[in-house]
């Protein structure tokens, strides 16, 4: 008798989270939906913090791809949902965690939409509260609203009660229909980390396929990013070099060079502002503005990553 594939492949990415890993796990076995056949793809990302030794020993029925070397979250991605036999891949970083109802949420979103390529969960803070993930496309047009800091009126779109079509939604629980995937040949590995999942969506979306922002699907998500430069700064160089990369890859050179100015522009005057305000770093709005204006500067979460060292926690 053929084996019938599963209709859902969980793949979750790690990457020296062994605590929220374990949790991201139990979240999955406690809200999965009853009825859904699922298989759990876990990717540890050449962790050091016994990771993979602690998957095998919970002994949860997950399959574990242990690499040695560590490689960019795209990469990641596109590997596991390579390996997955799912219908539907449901993309989850460590330090997420589904709440109930969602996976079930994101599952119907797809099957009522059949040119739905992705859609994204709504995610959470760890204190639960609602924060952005999903937006408009990068643009000028976006840098321009960032300029004059309308970002969030004008490029957020995770907003509304009822499912609807976005841009792009953030990956750190993303479900994916994996013919969609397949048509555009996953996610580019170029991108290490950041703008990854947003060029993904959008050769999606040049592909014809849409992408769905679900609030009904909730996850916590527990932000990793470090307040502190001297720890932070390659993350800080990742993201930008990476936004850099999405605009001349879709914008062209000339569109690429204002938004870097526009950006740096931003930043700039929080980096003022933060004299003033409690609780907000100007060293470290200054660092984005130089690596919003010089891309190409500095140390990177990949440069770190290819001469052998270790980027730390959450690096992809």
């Amino acid at each position: 008798m053929a084996c019938v594939p599963p209709a859902l492949s969980y793949c979750v990415v790690n990457t020296n989270g062994r605590e929220d890993l374990l949790a991201c796990l139990e979240a999955i076995e406690r809200t999965h939906p009853v009825g859904v056949e699922r298989e759990v793809l876990v990717l540890d990302n050449a962790s050091t913090d016994g990771s993979a030794e602690a998957v095998r020993a919970r002994g949860g029925g997950e399959r574990l791809i242990a690499l040695e070397r560590r490689e960019g979250k795209a990469a990641n991605d596109s590997r596991l949902m390579r390996e997955a036999s799912g219908r539907y891949c449901l993309l989850l970083n460590e330090d997420s965690e589904l709440q109930a109802g969602a996976t079930e949420a994101l599952i119907a979103a797809l099957d009522v939409d059949p040119r739905a390529g992705a859609a994204g969960a709504q995610l959470l803070d760890p204190v639960g509260r609602p924060t952005p993930c999903a937006w408009r496309f990068p643009g000028v047009g976006t840098a321009l609203a960032g300029a004059v800091f309308l970002h969030r009126l004008l490029t957020v779109q995770s907003k509304g009660e009822g499912a609807r079509p976005v841009d792009w939604a953030q990956s750190s629980a993303l479900i994916v229909r994996r013919e969609a995937a397949q048509q555009v040949g996953y996610l580019d590995p170029e991108f290490f980390v950041y703008y990854d999942e947003c060029d993904f969506c959008k050769r999606l979306a040049e592909a014809g396929w849409r992408t769905l922002f679900v609030p009904a699907a909730r996850a916590f998500h527990h932000d990793q990013l470090s307040t502190d430069l001297a720890a932070g700064l390659p993350r800080i160089v990742e993201f930008h070099r990476n936004r850099d990369l999405y605009m001349r890859k879709h914008g062209g050179g000339a569109a690429a060079f204002a938004v870097r100015v526009l950006t740096a522009w931003s930043y700039l005057v929080r980096a003022g502002a933060a004299i003033f305000t409690r609780g907000r770093s100007a060293r470290v709005m200054w660092a984005h503005a130089r690596q919003a204006l010089f891309p190409a500067k500095g140390e990177s979460l990949r440069d770190r990553a290819t001469r052998g060292g270790h980027p730390g926690r959450g690096s992809t």
